[in-house]
């Protein structure tokens, strides 16, 4: 129930900054908010400790206590909010040309508002102040409710897997037969560690106990354990021993021993011994470091599996050199109807009237065996399962909201929310803040992290000030919690390039559950699917419309307030129910992505300058042509995405943007003059930008904080460097910050002006889309030594320069391409160590004769490309070492075939394929002509 500290995180932080000297305050009204934290403070601890208890085991009175608390919460947060809105001003800064009469008036009014705003404070805090005392009566001052001491007694599915129907296994017989071929191949005294990992429901337990059976014959010591979320190191490390000898748990009383006692009595026992121990469900690395230390490797061809739904876990098990990884996959489309129709029908036929519905359903476990056999398993006990509408029913409660009660979806539930729960607090936020999109929707990593950051769930702990040195940007964080998620294996990665996630999307059956826990939590509201009951004056704070509505919907959104709403999204089938501007009042996130508003005519943009709280304006494929100037007027927006909107001119009131951090332009659309007073943006992307001027490519080394830049430059300076170019260069040099530089440019520019560029040695991503005659000498080891990714162009490109990009010591990504332009690079030896970190190489156009892959070279490296002759491929002497390369998925070779006969081509491609067949993991080949 993480949901009930609303606005908690986010508050504190302000009422500090309320009560700071430079606002004067009246001395009562600054000695009530300093109340107020510390009474805040107190609620926040008490809220903590609700937020680890599901919902549905909390007791009532809690509930309602915590549902006003962060009700209370987002009021307070309105109030502070306006107060900064009305201090801070919402005019414009007066500039240098107005006359001292116009400057006074002006000074005037700021201190008119400011009066006004205390005088206004005062009275919303004696309000807020009023509903405090009333919440604090009716829960005992904000002491921690009582929680339950344990949860309710459910079955065990570890039981299922044991004891259950064996059906259970369709689709895992070729993973089974995959581990134990990994873990019985190989040295046989050396001790084997494998991990298997997925989502929770893929099956892991079930796999993990189809191996155990297999080959649990074979040893003479043997256990399997489950571990759990939470556990009992004791009571673990104990059924461990009784499981691996039942007589010394018995004689030493193993039941009462301290973990210590038990860690020791189990590494004496294992001594010397041969043994097979499988740990299921792990969940920490904790729980795995002591169960560790009992664990002896004396080689004498031990084997130990963990099962777990974090990749960090499974790491961290298979740390020596022989762990292996097994990442689960969802069932085929064929495996899911054979485990859905053999559990409803008790055969893999399904009645063809039921064949269109079913294979609805099916799409919406998208291959999750725990899905499948509970809404199977609902159907089979359903006394009407033999009706169509019941099939049907239950394809549309999955929609939002799977139906309550039936045993087997009530296990899923809980199963698949256990991932949920074991989330530190601040990830909770973040992940149930994804049910404001559609399902199967295609979610950008960059739009959900800059949302994150403006509706305020990514806090910097500690922070001293917004420009304070060596501390982690909001971006920053906000990568790394989505990273952490894509780890949990929370939200599935999609639109993988580079090593980079850049978009993810919700298993169907998880973002049901998680619109559900919204729903409770008054957290998000999609409008389409708005129940029936519930109240018309309830306080909707996050609004989604994703498919359109229906008439008394579309009614109820008429008549609702949208003066408390905080953030507002529409996709696309909903673009004509947009509600005016002019309704909100409090709105921080407005995304319109996507929605043709050129369509909708009475959509008014210029009402935007009345949302002065707004932080995030999404604008992106909107369409909407001309932008108002009232958007200066938005001073404390962060984000502002104007990419697709059609619109040729940025306002110059943007300028005005102190606080704006993500900055995404249209196509040709200049920067104003003055845009280096928006010293607090981080990343800056746009084509055309201007900077083909002097002045403004000046500018741009005022950005101090820029971590990612991305522009096309157009001008075409022939053979010399003009000035604007020098000054480009320059700026360019100045942001040390900058991590991620992409440039798009003519013919003879990159060669001319960045040949002799000194980058930030902070520089992660690098693409440059223009042509270098040859590799810049600043492309090394001791000018990028964190680089992971590299894009580029180079038309002459020796020996040399490959074995120099292989001495990058961060690189995960690189490639290097001619452009058509055919080179031949003779005598490469990729030598021991050479892209030690790369996962994919690409080398276009450059055609290699007969190159050396040493052992130790691209250890980790899985897609490679390179060209070769085919006339060294049908020589006798062909060697291609690509067998050296352990990690190797797929390899593609550009074939140059000068004046060769057919039959010379269809021998190289034999041998070609030989190649692949004789590596250990048999990569995909792709061979083509050189184009």
């Amino acid at each position: 129930m993480d949901l009930a500290m609303g606005a908690m995180g986010s508050l504190l932080p302000k009422l500090l900054e309320v009560i700071k000297d430079e606002y004067n305050l009246q001395k009562e009204v600054k000695q009530k908010v300093e109340s107020f934290s510390t009474e805040l403070e107190a609620m926040q601890a008490a809220l903590g400790k609700v937020a680890e208890v599901p919902r549905d085991q909390l007791e009532d009175e809690t509930k309602v206590w915590a549902d006003e608390v962060r009700e209370l919460s987002y009021e307070m947060e309105d109030v502070i909010d306006s107060f900064l809105v009305r201090v801070v001003g919402c005019d414009p800064n007066p500039n240098d040309e107005q006359n001292r009469l116009e400057k006074l008036w002006v000074s005037f009014k700021k201190l008119f508002k400011r009066g006004k705003a205390k005088h206004r404070i005062s009275t919303d805090i004696e309000e807020i102040d009023k509903q405090l005392q009333k919440v604090a009566i009716r829960h005992e001052r904000y002491k921690t409710p009582n929680l339950p001491a344990a949860t309710r007694a459910t079955l065990d599915p570890f039981l299922e897997v044991l004891y259950g129907d064996k059906k259970n296994i369709i689709g895992l017989e070729e993973a089974r037969n995959d581990i134990i071929k990994k873990i019985t191949e190989g040295d046989c005294k050396q001790l084997k560690t494998l991990s298997i990992v997925g989502f929770g429901g893929l099956g892991k337990t079930t796999l993990a106990k189809e191996v155990y059976d297999a080959l649990a014959t074979k040893f003479g010591h043997k256990a399997f354990v489950s571990v759990s979320r939470n556990p009992d190191m004791r009571k673990v490390l104990s059924d461990l021993l009784f499981k691996l000898d039942k007589k010394i748990h018995a004689s030493h009383n193993a039941e009462n021993l301290a973990v210590e006692k038990l860690i020791i009595l189990i590494k004496e026992f294992l001594s010397n011994k041969r043994y097979f121990i499988i740990l299921d469900d792990l969940w920490d690395k904790k729980a795995w470091k002591e169960i560790s230390y009992a664990l002896m490797d004396d080689e004498c061809g031990s084997i130990i599996i963990t099962t777990t739904r974090h990749v960090e876990i499974s790491k961290e098990c298979c740390s020596s050199k022989d762990g292996m990884i097994h990442k689960m996959k969802s069932l085929s489309d064929d495996d899911s109807q054979k485990l859905f129709y053999g559990r409803i029908f008790l055969s893999e036929v399904c009645p063809s009237r039921f064949e269109k519905v079913s294979k609805e359903i099916l799409k919406k476990c998208a291959g999750v065996p725990l899905a499948i056999i509970s809404l199977a398993s609902y159907l089979a006990n359903n006394q009407n399962r033999d009706q169509i509408d019941q099939w049907e029913a239950l394809l549309t409660s999955i929609g939002r909201g799977l139906k309550n009660g039936d045993d087997h979806v009530d296990e899923m539930k809980r199963i698949l929310l256990l991932s949920y729960y074991d989330l530190p607090s601040y990830l909770k936020t973040c992940f149930l803040y994804l049910s404001i999109f559609p399902e199967d929707h295609q979610i950008s990593r960059d739009r959900l992290i800059r949302r994150w950051i403006c509706e305020g769930f990514i806090q910097v702990k500690g922070q001293t000030s917004p420009l304070a040195e060596n501390q982690p940007s909001l971006l920053e964080l906000g990568d790394a919690y989505f990273n952490e998620l894509v780890n949990r294996n929370m939200i599935m990665p999609i639109n993988i390039h580079g090593g980079r996630v850049e978009a993810c999307c919700v298993h169907d059956i998880m973002l049901d559950l998680i619109c559900e826990l919204s729903s409770e939590e008054n957290f998000v509201t999609v409008l389409d699917f708005i129940k029936g009951d519930t109240p018309s004056e309830k306080k909707f704070r996050r609004l989604s419309l994703q498919k359109g509505m229906t008439d008394p919907t579309t009614t109820r959104m008429a008549t609702t307030s949208m003066s408390q709403v905080r953030s507002f999204t529409t996709f696309s089938p909903s673009v004509s129910k947009i509600p005016s501007l002019s309704r909100f009042q409090v709105l921080r996130v407005l995304d319109l992505e996507g929605c043709d508003l050129q369509k909708i005519p009475g959509i008014d943009l210029s009402h935007v300058e009345k949302l002065l709280h707004l932080r995030y304006l999404g604008l992106r494929g909107t369409k909407v042509g001309k932008l108002p100037m009232e958007i200066g007027k938005l001073r404390f927006l962060q984000t502002l995405d104007l990419q697709l909107t059609n619109s040729k001119q940025l306002p110059s009131s943007v300028v005005q943007l102190r606080h704006l951090m993500c900055l995404i332009l249209d196509f040709d659309m200049p920067l104003p003059k003055g845009f280096s007073n928006m010293t607090c943006l981080e990343q800056l992307m746009g084509h055309n930008m201007g900077f083909v001027s002097e002045e403004t490519a000046k500018e741009l080394g005022h950005l101090s904080r820029l971590r990612e830049l991305a522009f096309r430059f157009d001008s075409d300076i022939g053979e010399g460097v003009d000035e604007a170019s020098k000054a480009l260069i320059g700026s360019l040099a100045k942001l040390y910050k900058l991590e991620s530089l992409e440039i798009s440019s003519p013919k003879y520019w990159f060669d001319n002006v960045l040949m002799d560029w000194v980058p930030s040695q902070n520089l992660q991503r690098l693409r440059l889309y223009g042509k270098f005659r040859r590799l810049p000498t600043w492309i090394c080891s001791s000018s990028l030594p964190l680089l992971s990714y590299l894009d580029l162009t180079a038309i002459e490109v020796r020996s040399r320069d490959i074995q120099i990009l292989g001495m990058l010591p961060a690189l995960r990504y690189v490639s290097l391409d001619t452009r058509s332009t055919k080179v031949v690079v003779q005598k490469l030896v990729v030598s021991a160590g050479a892209f030690l970190q790369a996962r994919v190489c690409l080398f276009q156009g450059i055609i290699l004769v007969n190159p050396t892959f040493q052992h130790g070279a691209m250890p980790m490296v899985q897609r490679l490309r390179f060209g070769l002759r085919v006339n060294d491929i049908i020589s006798p002497d062909f060697n291609l070492s690509t067998r050296n390369l352990p990690s190797l998925q797929q390899l593609r070779i550009d074939l140059l075939d000068y004046e060769i006969k057919p039959e010379d081509y269809s021998q190289a491609m034999d041998a070609l394929r030989r190649v692949a067949e004789g590596h250990p993991k048999n990569p995909t080949l792709r061979a083509d002509k050189f184009i």
